[in-house]
C-alpha cells in the first residue's frame, strides 16, 4: 500500500477554549496507481490533509505510513527529499516564482534532486509540451493568464517525474473549459500510472476521479468508488 493513515488527528489550540480539530480520527488508505478525489466544504480538513499526506505538515496524533514505512521516523532531510523526488505538487496558488522565466519555474524542482541543467531544461520543454504551452517557456509567469499559470505549475509537477502528484484545488481559479483541460491532464497521468490525490470542494471535479473521499468536520463520512451513476448525481447537485 502506498498511503496509510491511521486514527489521525490534527488539532490546533489542544486543550484551550479555542481548540480546533482540523482532522479528528481519520482512517485512510491509497494503493498505487489510483485518482483519489477527497471532497469538502471550507474548513471540513481536505488542505490539513494534503499537507500532512504531502509531508509538508505533521500530525498531532495517529500514524501515517508511506510505502509502509511511519513518516514520524523520517528525518527532516528525508522529508525533504520524499517531497523533492516521490511528490509533485499542484497549488491553488500557482506557486511560480515571478523572476523566473516559465522552463526555470518548472525545471527548479529537479535542481534540488540533483538533475543536471541540460536534462532539467529537456524535461522541462518536454512537461511543457505535454500541458500545451511550451510556446510560452521564455515568459514570465506575470505575462501569462490564470489558466496559463495552471498549466504550468502542472507542468512542473509532472516533471520530476514523481509517482504521486497531490493536486489542491487546481482548477479553482480556472474558467470551465481550462478547468476540464486540467482535469483531463491529471486523468491523462493517471493513466500512465501516477497516483493522483486531488482536493476540491466542487462535486463536479471530483466527480472525474475513480473514487470519492468525503470529509466533514475533520471525519470521512464516506469513501467509495466512483461509478458513472454517482458521477451524474453530483453534477446534478452542483
Amino acid at each position: 500500500m502506498l498511503i496509510e493513515i491511521h486514527d489521525l488527528k490534527k488539532i490546533y489550540s489542544e486543550g484551550e477554549e479555542n481548540e480546533v480539530r482540523a482532522l479528528d480520527g481519520v482512517d485512510l488508505s491509497v494503493d498505487y496507481g489510483e485518482f483519489v478525489a477527497i471532497v469538502g466544504t471550507s474548513g471540513s480538513g481536505k488542505s490539513t490533509m494534503m499537507n500532512i499526506l504531502g509531508c509538508l505538515d505533521v500530525p498531532t496524533y495517529g500514524e501515517y505510513l508511506l510505502d509502509g514505512i511511519p513518516v514520524k521516523e523520517r528525518s527532516e532531510r528525508e522529508l525533504a527529499h520524499i517531497r523533492s523526488v516521490k511528490i509533485g505538487f499542484i497549488f491553488q496558488g500557482y506557486n511560480l516564482i515571478p523572476s523566473l522565466n516559465v522552463w526555470q519555474n518548472v525545471a527548479l524542482p529537479m535542481l534540488y534532486q540533483g538533475v543536471p541543467l541540460a536534462e532539467r531544461q529537456q524535461r522541462a520543454m518536454d512537461a511543457l509540451g505535454q500541458v500545451d504551452i511550451a510556446q510560452k517557456a521564455e515568459s514570465r509567469p506575470t505575462q501569462l493568464s490564470g489558466g496559463q499559470q495552471q498549466r504550468v505549475a502542472i507542468a512542473r509537477a509532472i516533471a520530476t517525474r514523481s509517482p504521486i502528484i497531490m493536486a489542491d484545488e487546481p482548477t479553482g481559479a480556472l474558467d470551465s473549459k481550462t478547468g476540464a483541460q486540467v482535469l483531463g491532464i491529471l486523468r491523462g497521468l493517471n493513466a500512465q500510472g501516477t497516483t493522483v490525490i486531488l482536493i476540491t470542494h466542487d462535486n463536479g471535479i471530483a466527480a472525474k476521479a475513480k473514487r470519492i473521499v468525503r470529509l466533514i468536520d475533520g471525519r470521512i463520512v464516506s469513501d467509495s468508488p466512483n461509478t458513472p451513476d454517482e458521477a451524474r448525481a453530483l453534477n446534478e447537485n452542483m
